[in-house]
């Protein structure tokens, strides 16, 4: 039974009880995100509890800004480029899909490119990533990004020797151009300790529901770890310049890793609230000749739930 069916709402009470509940299902796809993290780990202690609540609580603020700071990057026409680095499951896609839960994707959106292929292997070896640049008004989250040649690439030996120097003696450049010419550019890495690596992984092998995350190439990079590490470092020394420094983002626990990185992400935007004029709902237009049909029975969805 409906809440206003138990008892004589009027209009306007029936209304405030319908936005509750438009509110509390936004905040209960954040709470579904997180309780495969939590399902398997047993009853929370007193300090996980007590954070948990400030989590969702600086979750649901931060993201009121990076609301802020969508409609002020659309209404001056601002680009912002978002790189996000790290080892495989260091967490980087928890932390795009918080960034971009309640943002609109016309103006923000996911980039997440696959293994080139045979065409792509032949172009300059930017070329792919910048087909995927904003245009004024938009920001762009790169889900790894042309830093795959510095990591990935170096490591499985796919790419040369002179293709990976000529990657440090261009991206610089690169970059610096894109910055000359209006692009703001932040850069994540993720990371993550070996054993916490480890214990994502296994966690993966377990759970039926994250299996798909695991490919070929993440087992791979388990096993070489240390070169792995060896690339990274010389990528945070590389490629760190003062038009598009990195930022490291400490990533073993992912909540407190997420809001760090929103937070840091919004301290770097020079954006600011912007006023907006009140949205007035308008009255339904009723035609008095007009008679709903019924929906066919055979289309309806079975209700089992």
């Amino acid at each position: 039974m409906d809440e206003w069916e138990q008892v004589e709402l009027s209009a306007e009470e029936r209304e405030r009880v319908q936005m509750r509940r438009e509110i509390i299902d936004d905040l209960d796809e954040e709470f579904e995100l997180s309780l495969e993290e939590e399902a398997v780990g047993g009853p929370l202690d007193a300090e996980d509890r007590a954070f948990r609540r400030v989590y969702f609580r600086e979750l649901i603020r931060l993201q009121g800004e990076l609301i802020k700071l969508q409609d002020w990057v659309k209404s001056t026409g601002h680009r912002l480029v978002v790189l996000f680095e790290g080892r495989d499951a260091a967490g980087k896609g928890g932390a795009i899909k918080r960034i971009t839960q309640r943002l609109n994707p016309r103006i923000c959106r996911v980039a997440a490119l696959p293994a080139p292929n045979d065409r792509e292997r032949t172009q300059w070896y930017f070329q792919r990533y910048v087909a995927h640049l904003p245009a004024a008004g938009e920001i762009v989250l790169f889900d790894r990004s042309w830093y795959n040649r510095a990591g990935v690439e170096r490591v499985m030996g796919f790419c040369t020797d002179a293709e990976y120097e000529e990657f440090y003696r261009s991206v610089p450049e690169f970059e610096r151009m894109l910055v000359r010419s209006g692009v703001q550019i932040v850069k994540f890495w993720f990371s993550i300790t070996d054993d916490e690596q480890e214990a994502r992984f296994r966690a993966r092998i377990e759970d039926p529901l994250k299996q798909w995350k695991l490919s070929p190439m993440d087992l791979e990079s388990r096993r070489r770890w240390e070169d792995y590490t060896r690339v990274k470092e010389t990528m945070l020394e590389r490629s760190s310049i003062e038009e598009a420094p990195w930022w490291v983002v400490q990533a073993v626990d992912k909540k407190r890793a997420r809001l760090n990185c929103m937070s840091h992400l919004l301290s770097l935007v020079p954006y600011q609230a912007l006023p907006h004029p009140e949205i007035v709902l308008p009255a339904r237009v009723h035609h008095p000749d007009y008679e709903r049909q019924p929906t066919p029975a055979s289309m309806i969805v079975p209700e089992l739930y």
